[in-house]
């Protein structure tokens, strides 16, 4: 899931929130502004509701923050890199940049996510029992309690042993560590979540044909995402087990063509090198050779007419920070999420700072088509 604003950093670790969040603040506000609130505590002004609901959301946000934050740090500790967190739709995700390496550390990481709910839970329903006792504003009281019971409902529901639940990061950490194979771990776990994501669906759907109650479709879609979540954890643990120990270097391109970053928007349009490759992207270099960024022909023609003759690849390319890059030891396997992120799909394979190669999602894919040819069982 892609962000849409950034939140900066915290504890070192890049955060931000995707669009979707929005649905999250206005489901929570409208459930206890238009619902829970005024019919418990009758009698304030619709602006108090509101506010009250509102900021309650943000607080709950808060708390899914904390969630993946746990996650986050617990597998920076165990020695997974961690690309970023970002909040969305059905929750939160902490983008794991490579997996966890042993049966413990897989265990580590996933049961700290409800620990911290649950942690979260407790000192909310503390916190109301402590403001009811001082006799607050018994609107606060029940929002702070209603915080405490989200909190617990997520940890319980995340601990559920299925993909890619938290319980399910639990129960492939056992199943590995009980047959040593992590992939047929991974199966099991995706099996279990795809079974718990048509239960909800079917029950979800049932709820609201036959009870009428609307709240069936927000279960009914978190049942589909589990399905589909699921459903790709299980192909990219194939994916996995075909290209492991594959280097990028045997999947690139190498010795790529390359556009100086001098050269005009008209003449790379008019004269190379489209009429000799037939390539849709290409590394921009610098006239002593390092390596300034990427175009690609996209990029090339959202340049006006009237202003290519002055505008140069320079001006137009990827940065190379930007850019994503890698190296030609690393692993094909740790590349692909990196790569199904990227805006571009492809990386720039550099060797200390030159560059040696190019790699597209495309190559990978020509590659596994490969590789599971060559050890499919005959027939």
């Amino acid at each position: 899931m892609k962000e849409t604003l950034s939140l900066g950093r915290i504890a070192g670790i890049r955060v931000g929130l995707n669009w979707s969040v929005l649905v999250i603040v206005a489901l929570v506000a409208v459930v206890l502004a238009d619902g829970r609130l005024p019919t418990v505590h009758p009698g304030h002004s619709a602006w108090v509701y509101w506010a009250l609901a509102l900021l309650t959301a943000v607080v709950f946000l808060a708390s899914l923050l904390a969630h993946e934050l746990a996650h986050a740090v617990v597998a920076r500790r165990n020695g997974v890199e961690v690309d970023g967190i970002t909040l969305w739709m059905l929750g939160g995700a902490a983008r794991l940049h490579t997996e966890a390496p042993t049966p413990g550390a897989e265990l580590r990481i996933a049961a700290v996510g409800p620990l911290t709910s649950a942690v979260a839970g407790g000192l909310f329903a503390g916190l109301a029992v402590w403001l009811d006792a001082l006799h607050v504003s018994g609107l606060l009281v029940e929002s702070v309690a209603w915080l405490a019971a989200i909190n617990i409902v997520l940890a319980v529901f995340n601990a559920l042993p299925a993909a890619p639940l938290d319980g399910g990061r639990l129960l492939r950490a056992f199943l590995w560590y009980r047959t040593g194979d992590r992939l047929r771990a991974t199966r099991g776990a995706s099996a279990a979540g795809r079974a718990l994501g048509w239960f909800m669906v079917v029950t979800g759907f049932a709820a609201v044909l036959f009870a009428g109650n609307l709240s069936g479709m927000w279960a009914a879609l978190i049942g589909w995402f589990l399905i589909v979540t699921a459903t790709a954890e299980a192909r990219q643990a194939e994916l996995r087990g075909v290209l492991k120990g594959v280097p990028v270097s045997r999947v690139m391109t190498p010795d790529p063509v390359t556009v100086p970053e001098t050269m005009t928007a008209g003449r790379f349009l008019g004269q190379a090198p489209f009429d000799r490759y037939r390539h849709s992207a290409f590394p921009v270099v610098t006239p002593d050779g390092g390596v300034a960024g990427l175009v690609t022909l996209g990029i090339v023609n959202q340049v006006p007419a009237e202003a290519r003759s002055s505008t140069t690849m320079g001006d137009v390319m990827r940065p190379l920070p930007e850019v994503e890059t890698t190296a030609p030891g690393d692993m094909v396997v740790d590349l692909v999420p990196r790569l199904q992120e990227s805006r571009e799909r492809r990386a720039l394979v550099l060797d200390g700072g030159r560059l040696v190669g190019i790699v597209t999602l495309a190559d990978i894919s020509r590659v596994v088509t490969w590789l599971t040819a060559a050890t499919r069982p005959r027939s």
